[in-house]
């Protein structure tokens, strides 16, 4: 699969983003454009990564961006459910324990 789908929903005062398919070079802008209009509409925003099948150093950069956003308007972004590929490429570089993540919506 090259191509991202992203599927927003809202759930109260949070906005979940549901992504399927690679966050790579080639998708990555189309993650940044929605984390970002995210960002600016809720407080509160989830990035459900349960069925990403690649995660490259581009997909981190725009998650450790946008983290850092969020950061600095006193927001919260959570990762949901990461699948096994993006844990490993989290983990390899050293950036996983900077996201807050959660198994399940119940966690949040």
């Amino acid at each position: 699969m090259t191509q991202l789908d992203i599927f927003e929903k809202e759930d109260g005062d949070r906005r979940i983003l549901i992504l399927a398919g690679p966050v790579n070079s080639y998708t990555y802008t189309d993650l940044q454009e929605k984390l970002m209009k995210a960002l600016a509409q809720a407080a509160f925003v989830i990035v459900d990564m349960e069925k990403v099948t690649n995660l490259s150093s581009a997909g981190i950069g725009v998650l450790m961006a946008a983290l850092d956003d969020a950061q600095e308007a006193q927001k919260r972004l959570v990762l949901l459910r990461p699948s096994e590929i993006s844990k490993l490429a989290l983990e390899s570089t050293g950036f996983a324990e900077r996201f807050p993540m959660a198994e399940s919506l119940r966690e949040l």
